[in-house]
């Protein structure tokens, strides 16, 4: 199957559509812990440069639903709707910056690629796409340790690399890489086309995370015996080894154990996607000002 097709004619999460009425109307929903996100299924027609098209203002719109009753009044819903708000204000300062340009979230494996790529493409009326779920619709697999099994890890990273050249044409997308896409400087060329930004968690909160839901769909780790734990940090050890200098590539580098410092914090465990979220944009805002001079004349907006 063509990789146009796959990327024309597609079920993924338009993150922030609203589906009232007003076909250039977006809403933020408040993010919730890393495995409470929600997915708005739906069928995508046509180009990709009207999807997420952003309001009359240029702007997307906080639309946040309030409960009367008393219980909702607790201190942590008021402080996601303040986190929901201050992400709000940073996209708008953001957004006239990125002149349509594709956001690719690179990272290890289990880093929140997809949570945060959600929540950014949210926020920024955005579509988003997950590489890999791309590679498995047009390969007909249902999961990428599947393809490495029926096929071969080569395999899977052709057709990656043909998916990424697709998504490098396209406008206004949010897009979760694999973790291993950094590796084919093939891949970095169609990347660049867009901004990338490196999610960078420590490997042993990588490690507790992967532990946790299992490895079964992770192709590297799966074969491995023993403690989940401990195979999921030497793997992640050896990957950083040979990885590390190809995610520093990236245009942003949002460091999880800055964050956490910077609210005191010595466990990043305790940081929120839409804290992660909030500190992609600060640091593309400061690539983006330090490089204002750089322009592409293929990011029109639409």
């Amino acid at each position: 199957m063509e990789m146009a097709a796959v990327l024309s004619l597609q079920s993924c999460s338009l993150i922030g559509l609203d589906r009232s009425g007003n076909k250039n109307g977006c809403s933020v929903r408040l993010p919730d812990r890393w495995s409470e996100q929600r997915k708005v299924q739906a069928v995508r027609f046509g180009d990709s440069r009207n999807i997420g098209a952003p309001l009359r203002s240029g702007y997307p719109e906080l639309k946040i639903a309030c409960c009367s009753k008393k219980n909702m009044g607790s201190e942590n819903f008021h402080n996601s709707v303040d986190a929901a708000l201050i992400l709000k204000n940073k996209s708008e300062d953001v957004f006239p910056y990125l002149n349509g340009r594709c956001i690719y979230l690179v990272g290890m494996m289990g880093s929140g690629k997809s949570t945060v790529g959600k929540i950014l493409s949210e926020v920024l009326c955005y579509s988003f796409f997950d590489s890999d779920k791309l590679v498995e619709q047009a390969v007909g697999v249902s999961s990428v340790a599947q393809i490495f099994k029926d096929h071969s890890e080569a395999f899977f990273r052709d057709n990656e690399s043909k998916v990424l050249k697709d998504l490098s044409s396209m406008h206004r997308l949010v897009v979760a890489t694999g973790g291993g896409a950094v590796i084919r400087p093939i891949n970095w060329k169609y990347m660049k086309q867009g901004l990338t930004v490196w999610l960078d968690v420590p490997l042993e909160a990588l490690a507790r995370r992967i532990a946790a839901v299992g490895t079964a769909s992770r192709p590297l780790l799966h074969q491995e015996s023993g403690d989940p734990y401990k195979k999921a940090f030497a793997k992640l050890t050896t990957l950083s080894e040979q990885r590390g200098k190809a995610y520093a590539n990236a245009d942003a580098r949002v460091c999880l154990d800055d964050i956490a410092a910077k609210q005191g914090h010595g466990d990043v465990s305790v940081l929120t996607p839409t804290d992660i979220a909030l500190e992609a944009l600060m640091k593309l805002e400061c690539f983006l000002s330090e490089n204002s001079s750089v322009t592409n004349s293929q990011y029109i907006q639409g």
